[in-house]
């Protein structure tokens, strides 16, 4: 068993448009201690590999690092998991059995799999068989279907007899979307009635939630996805209250601006996103999200979903030092 599967962890989701090479990176020297690619489909990988690619992207300072693959085809996802696994070598693959959205679940992709538990299983099957001894396959589930499906219990037990390596659960289920609550008593269980390690995720926004499963002990690690997004410094938050029993002060007005405008330059360099342009155009979303932190930021959000240039950002984000 890899060594980060023994110990507690600090999981960064797989998110599309959001888990990208630099803000990987970024969430790494914050503390995150495992971190996970966008999400892509088999097709992709098989069909244009050379634009997939780019999606999936790694470093070695990122690892352990995964990669998430959702589809419905057992034969295409083995052997989409053995090009990814030859081409980037990462520490493991994970499948996407959770993805809520229609344009995954339309083809009977992510969450649509708990729907039909043996297929989910022969596809776990196909992928531990196919890349297993190289490369760990690991899960991502909800807990169910909709609340008059819940199937939890059941998935866990058919991926666990499929060999994966761990079970990361979202305490939602697809028809709630992000909506409601998510249900840590369902997370619990299956982390008390399974052997291989159990993950969780939802509802996990301040570095108390992080600490509050750490100190229960039901789950092997924690996953954090959107409230990354906008306060990335919970991984540091969290791991400074797990280790000493206090809260950190959250970050400055000034750490703040200067983290977003680190991320827009590496996001420059790296050139994923095209020309300058191109790119602060792509970040607007995450703009607004770190701005949500910042006091006296809401008179700016205009400007910020409008913002085309590093020039533009910095006078926006001067202006809101000087508020703050």
């Amino acid at each position: 068993m890899p060594e980060w599967l023994t110990r507690f962890c600090l999981y960064l989701a797989p998110m599309a448009g959001v888990s990208d090479l630099v803000f990987r990176s970024l969430c790494k020297e914050l503390g995150a201690d495992v971190v996970e690619t966008e999400f892509v489909s088999a097709e992709g990988v098989l069909q244009a590999w050379n634009r997939t690619h780019s999606y999936v992207e790694i470093s070695a300072s990122q690892r352990p690092v995964g990669v998430q693959i959702f589809g419905s085809n057992a034969a295409n996802m083995q052997e989409a998991a053995r090009i990814i696994c030859g081409e980037i070598h990462p520490d493991f693959i994970d499948l996407n059995a959770g993805c809520p959205v229609p344009k995954v679940v339309g083809h009977n992709g992510g969450s649509s799999l708990l729907r039909e538990p043996e297929l989910l299983q022969r596809i776990t099957e196909a992928l531990v068989r196919g890349v297993g001894e190289s490369c760990p396959i690991t899960a991502k589930i909800r807990i169910g279907w909709d609340a008059e499906h819940i199937c939890a219990r059941e998935i866990c037990h058919r991926l666990a007899q499929a060999g994966v390596a761990s079970i990361t659960i979202h305490g939602r289920t697809r028809s709630q979307q992000y909506g409601g609550r998510a249900n840590w008593d369902i997370i619990r269980e299956c982390a008390a009635a399974e052997t291989v390690p159990i993950i969780g995720n939802g509802d996990l926004v301040t570095a108390q939630d992080v600490a509050r499963e750490w100190r229960t002990g039901g789950v092997a690690g924690v996953m954090i996805g959107r409230a990354a997004m906008t306060n990335p410094w919970i991984f540091r938050e969290a791991k400074h209250l797990m280790k000493t029993g206090s809260p950190l002060a959250p970050p400055s007005t000034a750490e703040r601006v200067e983290f977003i405008l680190r991320h827009v330059r590496l996001e420059l360099e790296h050139g994923r996103y095209g020309d300058e342009s191109s790119t602060l155009r792509t970040m607007r979303a995450r703009l607004l999200a770190y701005a949500k932190g910042i006091p006296g930021s809401k008179s700016h959000r205009p400007a910020l979903a409008r913002v085309s240039s590093l020039a533009e950002l910095r006078e926006i984000l001067a202006d809101l030092s000087s508020d703050g």
